[in-house]
């Protein structure tokens, strides 16, 4: 398959002509790079699954350029999804609501509940606009790997596989959304995301935290939300998170680059800009400063995926805050260590 590479993101009818006929788009978004398909079009949703690799039972987030599009793919819209609706969409949040029938099984994953996005990212909402579609969308990426937020990222998993791929900035948010069920009494966070714990409650006045955010989805227990049961965002490298305080965890780091070393491996280190100079590594990445979580939430997937470009065998990763978008981090960090952590 001719992937076409789009630069002109002004000109977008040619991406929604091919939506229109079923086929697959990649396009910039706020969170990461999505793989879009017409939501309403079950061979179409099928291609994606098939082009990324991605278990069928996992469902996917449908995303919409208005809400006139939510009426006819959800049963009801609950007071407190109103209320998220009003205050983060345009945004990074998604919101899982009742089903209705006109929304295929394939792209719930099996489940009664659907999962909506209203995303703010001008290309994305134009795409959506142009080809007249609700468009499913997960991360435009070999399933398994770091989400991309640039093109090139991309092109690397995707091209010969895929339509189409629009080539737009670096994403905003760096992390995918926050998901939050809105269809039981509370509302309960899926997947942290942009969106925080914080910002929610304080316009719902509470709101709950699945416990399986910080754990592997036990066996036949069927994901809610994407990313909650499959190994995700993982780099080709091994990763071991260490965490603790900062300067044991620096002398811890360094024997254990020392050990690797001695193994022959090639080691990798994810940092922050306060603990760069630290570490005598093959490769030493800081993500950010823990001054501005935003930034570390940015540059994260990117930095896992540079260490598979260097052939790094095993990363230690300093562990982050877990208080606003650090929860999100520190979820997609876990993940991509098959929560293999060192605690001090």
């Amino acid at each position: 398959m001719k992937t076409s590479i789009i630069t002109d993101t002004t000109a977008l009818l040619e991406a929604a002509n091919i939506l229109q006929q079923g086929g697959l788009v990649a396009s910039p978004t706020e969170t990461v790079y999505g793989l879009c398909a017409n939501a309403l079009n079950e061979n179409a949703v099928k291609n994606i699954y098939k082009a990324k690799g991605r278990p069928s039972d996992n469902p996917l987030i449908v995303h919409i350029a208005d809400l006139e599009m939510l009426s006819p793919l959800v049963e009801e819209v609950p007071p407190m999804a109103r209320t998220l609706m009003e205050h983060f969409w345009p945004g990074p949040l998604t919101l899982i609501f009742k089903a209705s029938s006109f929304v295929p099984k394939v792209v719930t994953g099996g489940l009664d509940t659907v999962a909506i996005r209203f995303p703010s990212h001008p290309i994305i909402q134009q795409l959506i606009k142009a080809s007249g579609l609700p468009l499913a969308a997960p991360s435009a990426n070999t399933s398994g790997k770091p989400s991309p937020t640039n093109a090139s990222r991309v092109i690397e998993d995707l091209e010969g596989k895929i339509d189409a791929i629009i080539v737009g900035d670096s994403s905003k948010y760096g992390v995918e959304s926050t998901v939050v069920d809105t269809t039981g009494e509370v509302a309960t966070i899926l997947r942290p995301g942009g969106i925080t714990a914080e910002m929610i409650e304080a316009v719902l006045g509470s709101v709950t935290i699945d416990p399986a955010i910080s754990h592997a989805l036990k066996e036949g227990e069927l994901p809610k939300a994407p990313g909650m049961k499959y190994i995700h965002y993982s780099p080709n490298a091994e990763v071991i998170i260490v965490d603790g305080e900062e300067s044991l965890v620096i002398s811890k780091m360094n024997e254990l680059i020392v050990s690797a070393h001695s193994q022959g491996k090639k080691v990798g280190v994810l940092a922050t800009d306060e603990t760069k100079e630290h570490f005598k590594a093959d490769l030493v990445i800081s993500a950010g400063t823990t001054k501005n979580l935003t930034t570390i939430a940015a540059h994260l997937f990117e930095a896992l995926r540079t260490f598979d470009d260097a052939d790094i065998d095993i990363v230690y990763s300093l562990a982050f805050p877990k208080k606003g978008i650090g929860n999100a981090i520190m979820n997609r960090l876990e993940k991509s260590a098959g929560y293999h952590i060192i605690k001090l």
